[in-house]
């Protein structure tokens, strides 16, 4: 494995031990409930405040801090402090792992067709280009070669790029 993929890897594995699930307290939108073990008596700076599994409350700042539930003599003791808003909601570390995973699955899966398609296209190979006839009797062409025909200067454009200027 490269070490690209190892860290890829150990990316994933941090990403997936890092969810953890409370049960216990939830945000959404602008109210947290609290949910108890058992059903019981709810308390907020020792007030009775509610009795049942469920506490809900629309929340405020001026609402955070240490809440109680009392059942069979066992206390569970829940510290509130978030920020809340109108529109916002809690985000599930499942489900973003689970969209990271998909995101990645499908472009897997589009660089594999863009693979395959352009493995398809290419050339078996390369091409072999012929080669050049050989002349009679297996010489070069004469200095001054036929093939090649000195410039005139007439026919040559005067455009700005076309004449070369040695500096130096």
């Amino acid at each position: 494995m490269t070490s690209m993929g190892i860290q890829a890897a150990l990316a994933v594995l941090l990403l997936l031990a890092a969810t953890v699930k409370a049960d216990e307290v939830s945000f959404w939108g602008e109210y947290v409930t609290m949910t108890c073990p058992e059903s019981g008596t709810w308390y907020y700076k020792n007030n009775n405040v509610s009795e049942g599994l469920d506490y809900t409350l629309k929340y405020d700042n001026t609402k955070k801090g240490l809440y109680e539930c009392k059942y069979d003599e066992k206390i569970y003791y829940f510290y509130v402090q978030g920020k809340v808003c109108e529109n916002c909601f809690e985000l599930d570390g499942t489900l973003f792992a689970l969209a990271i995973t998909a995101d990645m699955s499908v472009t897997a899966f589009v660089m594999m067709i863009i693979y395959m398609r352009i493995k398809k296209r290419g050339s078996p190979g390369l091409s072999h280009t012929s080669k050049a006839p050989a002349h009679s009797g297996g010489r070069a062409p004469p200095v001054p070669s036929p093939d090649y025909e000195q410039l005139n200067t007439h026919t040559r454009s005067k455009d700005t790029y076309s004449t070369v200027n040695r500096m130096g």
